[in-house]
C-alpha cells in the first residue's frame, strides 16, 4: 500500500493519506447543509459533490443515494461490499496517474475543500450507545482503588465483555466544551450527600466501534461473521464525574456520573485502512465459551495518546500512551455478545471499548488510574491534577504508523466549562 500516491498533496506527517480514507460529514460553509466527505492530507473530499458527477459506477452505489445524505447511516447500511467499492474507487480517483478529477480544475475546485474550512459535525445518527470494559488493565485497577486486592476483578469478567447502555443522545462532535456536571456524591459522616458541582470529573481513553449492517430482533451475529457488521473506528472520550458515579453506582451501574457528555473523533477509519495493523489479541484464560470464540482473534496496533492543556497554560502535556492491542476482549467479540440474547443493533450505534490502559503506570487511561483516585497528583509543567480543573482542555489522539506513511484519527478534544450554576 506504501507505492500509492495521490496527486492531493499530503504532508509527510499527516494522518490522511489516500491508504486511509476516513469517513466524516462537514459543512463546507456554515450556512451549508452536512455531507459525507473523506479526508485526503489537508482536504476534505466532498462524496455529493462525487455522486452528481456520477463517479460512482460500480453496481453497489451507481444507483444509491447514499452520499446525498446528512449522515453515513445510509452507506453503511449497505454493508462491506458497497464499503469496498467505494474504498477502491476513491483510492484511484485520488491516485497520482488518473486524471479524472486531477485534470478536471472545475470539478476539482467543488470537490476538494481545504480542511480549516469546513465544520466537522457527527458523522453518524447514533440510536443507540452501548458502552464496554475490555481492557484487563483498566479493569484490575478500578478493582484495586475501589475493591482492594483480594478480588480485584470479578470472576464474570473473564467469561463475557462486561458493558452497560449509555447515552446517545449527549455524544457530541471533537471540540465541542463540556460544562461540568452537577449530582450528589458521597455524604461524609451522617450528613447529606453532598450536592454540587463534580469534584472528580475525569477523562476516558477510549475508541468506539460503528455498527453498519445491523441484525434482526431474535437473530443473532456470529462470532466470526461479526466484522462485517462493523464499518470502523474513532476514538472516544467518555466524560466521567467519578464522585457521582461512586456514589449512584450501585446496584445498577453508571448513570449521570456519564451522561453529562462523550466525545468523538470526526473521521471514521475504516476497518479496511486498519488491515495492515491487525495484530493478535491477547490469549484469553479461561478460553471463552463457543460462541465468543473466534476463528482468528484480532486486535489492531494503534497508537493512542492523551494530552491535556492546563487551564491558563500555552502548552499541552503528553500523560498517557497507551494502544489499542491492550483490549482483552476484541470489538468482534463485543459485537456478537451484544447480540447473543437476539438484541438488535442497528447501523450507526455506537460499541465504546471502555477504558483502554496498559500494564504500565503511564498507559493509564484515566485519572482515576494515573493519580490512584486523587492520591498520586500527577505533574503537567509547573502545575498539577488530581482531577480535571474548569478550562483544561484534554486532546485524544491516534494513529497506526505504516511504510512510509500514517493512518491516524486526527483529534479527539474538549475543554471543561465551569458548572452553570
Amino acid at each position: 500500500m506504501g507505492s500509492l500516491k495521490s496527486f492531493v498533496q499530503v504532508p509527510p506527517d499527516s494522518h490522511f493519506p489516500i491508504e486511509n480514507l476516513p469517513y466524516g460529514v462537514f459543512k463546507p460553509q456554515p450556512t451549508s447543509a452536512g455531507r459525507p466527505g473523506v479526508a485526503i492530507g489537508n482536504h476534505v473530499l466532498d462524496l455529493s459533490v462525487v455522486a452528481s458527477a456520477s463517479l460512482f459506477d460500480g453496481p453497489f452505489l451507481k444507483n444509491s443515494d447514499c452520499f446525498n445524505q446528512p449522515n453515513l447511516n445510509k452507506f453503511l447500511e449497505l454493508g462491506r461490499p458497497a464499503w469496498k467499492e467505494a474504498r477502491a474507487t476513491l483510492q484511484k480517483l485520488l491516485s497520482a496517474n488518473e486524471p479524472t478529477l486531477r485534470d478536471n480544475a472545475s470539478l476539482r475546485s467543488k470537490a476538494l475543500v481545504p480542511m480549516d474550512k469546513v465544520q466537522m459535525l457527527l458523522p453518524i445518527a447514533i440510536g443507540d450507545y452501548t458502552d464496554f470494559f475490555s481492557s484487563m488493565h483498566h479493569a484490575k485497577n478500578c478493582g484495586l482503588i475501589f475493591r482492594g486486592p483480594e478480588n480485584p476483578i470479578n470472576p464474570n469478567w473473564f467469561q463475557l465483555p462486561i458493558a452497560y447502555h449509555g447515552r446517545a443522545s449527549s455524544i457530541v462532535i471533537s471540540g465541542t466544551d463540556i460544562i461540568r456536571p452537577r449530582g450528589q456524591a458521597h455524604p461524609s459522616g451522617n450528613s447529606p450527600p453532598y450536592f454540587g458541582p463534580s469534584r472528580k470529573l475525569d477523562f476516558e481513553l477510549e475508541m468506539a466501534a460503528v455498527v453498519g449492517p445491523g441484525n434482526e430482533l431474535g437473530k443473532p451475529i456470529d462470532v466470526n461473521k461479526a466484522a462485517d457488521h462493523i464499518f470502523g473506528l474513532v476514538l472516544m472520550n467518555d466524560w466521567s464525574a467519578r464522585d457521582i458515579q461512586a456514589w449512584e453506582y450501585v446496584p445498577l451501574g453508571p448513570f449521570l456520573g456519564k451522561s453529562f457528555g462523550t466525545t468523538l473523533s470526526p473521521w471514521i477509519v475504516t476497518l479496511d485502512a486498519l488491515d495492515p495493523f491487525a495484530c493478535d489479541a491477547p490469549t484469553q484464560n479461561p478460553p471463552p465459551l463457543p460462541y465468543l470464540a473466534e476463528k482468528t482473534s484480532k486486535n489492531y496496533d494503534i497508537s493512542l495518546e492523551v494530552h491535556v492543556k492546563p487551564a491558563g497554560q500555552e502548552d499541552s502535556f503528553v500523560i498517557t500512551k497507551s494502544n489499542f492491542n491492550h483490549l482483552y476482549w476484541t470489538i468482534t467479540q463485543q459485537l456478537a455478545h451484544h447480540t447473543i440474547n437476539g438484541c438488535n443493533l442497528r447501523s450507526g450505534d455506537l460499541l465504546g471499548t471502555g477504558t483502554i490502559s496498559g500494564p504500565e503506570p503511564e498507559s493509564r487511561g484515566c485519572l482515576l488510574e494515573l493519580t490512584w483516585n486523587g492520591q498520586n497528583p500527577v505533574s503537567l509543567g509547573g502545575t498539577t491534577r488530581r482531577f480535571l480543573e474548569d478550562g483544561d482542555e484534554v486532546v485524544f489522539t491516534g494513529f497506526s504508523k505504516g511504510n512510509g506513511y500514517t493512518v491516524g484519527f486526527g483529534t479527539c478534544s474538549g475543554k471543561i466549562l465551569p458548572s452553570t450554576t
